[in-house]
């Protein structure tokens, strides 16, 4: 398919191939961008004399990183979810217009992020968790990061456009060459160049800041089935409002990863140290691959569960659920596999402190008890999204992250003896989370398998 034509194909083609065709790449690029923080962390580990507090230092930025991301997800997922939908409606004047004010709500936010983490950044560092010793690493990392904020969020936020409009090899190669690119910037920024912390937070910058020049270049041709017309920083109020409803549900889940982070934080270093909130950014670091290729297999669920929906196809709808969320559950079972019997092989990777090591590895043993389960709740609240039901996405994203882990965080250390008991909060709202969405989930399918194909889809419950 040239970028030129419409993704029909989605509406038409076998499910099983559809979904390898859009979610390989996705996954691709998911893991790739994955391996942005994993690549900065494991050089970082290993700066002489530094590098066990660099890792916690680093680990500190999360939620500030995790904020930056949940503002690009509010504009970027809100956009490529209605583009997915109007594409399949044909209307694809209406699809660059959603585009243009994409690009024009990720600068405008990106520039007020930018603003206010460099004004405080010191203040919010500490806030979120940065000791004495880890304070000025923090900073050194962070302040570049934020200072180039608007490209990361301008990149990311228009990839998964490029993905949806039709185009999900191109938004990997661009990810591809992100993470590549990183990988052999990372060691000559940090280490040869003697710039340290500083130079990893660099290197992402700039190799985000070259994909996003060709990112740009793809939008402005006219034969990309989406492109800019007219004016293209321009904000259609009506068009932005329902493109960021739409949005809302990730942005929530995101944002109450950072304040999950923040706690986890806290928690941590009440009880354990510095060391502890290292152990933690290994974890995170090591549970995100897996949670970055079941993510990827939702973006690739997410332009045909769309397109189909906006066509009435709702049989097609059902079938892409439940082949992704098998999916997922069979990757994030390797995630536990690994987890349980290797970790200390894996965390290895990260730092040569032994006592980190031992930390780092009980609690991921801990912790990924029950990844098995997550793959469901993950793709359940994805395809809420996908069909316009923002307040059930918005209610489910919010069960895992923040309802049901943020009490456990604080009331099982009193019973688990300390860190044990941040350890623990995870596998127990993972499961209580996945009660909940099966309960969602099955109201929804039997919705779904009692209406015919071309039926008005007021009678599923979809706004879109």
């Amino acid at each position: 398919m040239s970028s030129g034509e419409a993704p029909t194909e989605l509406g038409s083609k076998k499910i099983g191939s559809l979904l390898k065709q859009y979610a390989v790449p996705a996954i691709i690029a998911m893991t790739a961008s994955s391996l942005y923080n994993m690549v900065d962390s494991i050089f970082i580990g290993h700066i002489p004399g530094i590098g066990t507090l660099a890792l916690s230092g680093i680990s500190v930025c999360f939620p500030l990183m995790n904020i930056s991301a949940a503002l690009g997800t509010l504009v970027g997922v809100g956009a490529s979810t209605m583009i997915s939908v109007l594409l399949g409606r044909m209307d694809y004047k209406k699809s660059s217009l959603v585009l243009s004010n994409a690009l024009t709500l990720n600068i405008l936010i990106g520039l007020l992020f930018t603003l206010v983490t460099l004004v405080w950044i010191n203040p919010i560092l500490t806030f979120f968790g940065a000791s004495e010793n880890t304070l000025a690493l923090a900073r050194d990392y962070m302040f570049i990061l934020a200072a180039g904020n608007i490209i990361t969020h301008l990149y990311f936020g228009l990839n998964s456009i490029i993905r949806a409009s039709g185009n999900p090899k191109t938004a990997m190669y661009l990810t591809i060459f992100t993470v590549t690119t990183n990988a052999v910037l990372d060691p000559l920024f940090i280490f040869t160049f003697g710039l340290g912390i500083r130079g990893a937070a660099l290197a992402t910058i700039l190799c985000q800041a070259m994909a996003l020049g060709y990112t740009l270049f793809y939008f402005s041709r006219k034969k990309s089935v989406v492109h800019f017309r007219g004016r293209v920083f321009s904000i259609n109020w009506p068009i932005a409002k329902e493109s960021l409803a739409v949005g809302m549900g990730p942005f929530l889940m995101n944002l109450a990863g950072c304040l999950v982070v923040l706690f986890v934080n806290r928690q941590l270093l009440n009880y354990g140290g510095d060391l502890a909130i290292g152990a933690h950014g290994i974890l995170h670091r090591i549970s995100f691959i897996f949670i970055m290729i079941t993510m990827g297999l939702n973006q690739g669920m997410q332009p045909i569960a769309g397109y189909n929906y906006g066509a009435r196809l709702y049989s097609r709808v059902r079938e892409v659920y439940k082949l992704t969320a098998l999916w997922a559950t069979g990757v994030l079972t390797l995630g536990f596999l690994v987890s349980e019997i290797i970790p200390m092989p894996v965390v290895m990777i990260f730092t040569n402190d032994p006592e980190l090591e031992a930390i780092a590895a009980h609690g991921l043993r801990i912790g990924n008890c029950m990844l098995p389960i997550v793959g469901f709740q993950m793709i359940t609240t994805n395809l809420f999204q996908s069909l316009g039901m923002v307040r059930k996405s918005i209610f489910l994203s919010l069960t895992r992250q923040l309802i049901f882990l943020l009490p456990l965080i604080y009331f099982l250390p009193g019973l688990f003896g300390g860190v044990d008991g941040v350890w623990w909060s995870f596998p127990i709202s993972d499961a209580l989370s996945s009660i909940t969405t099966a309960f969602f989930a099955i109201q929804l399918i039997r919705r779904i398998d009692s209406v015919q194909d071309g039926d008005d889809p007021s009678l599923i419950g979809g706004t879109l």
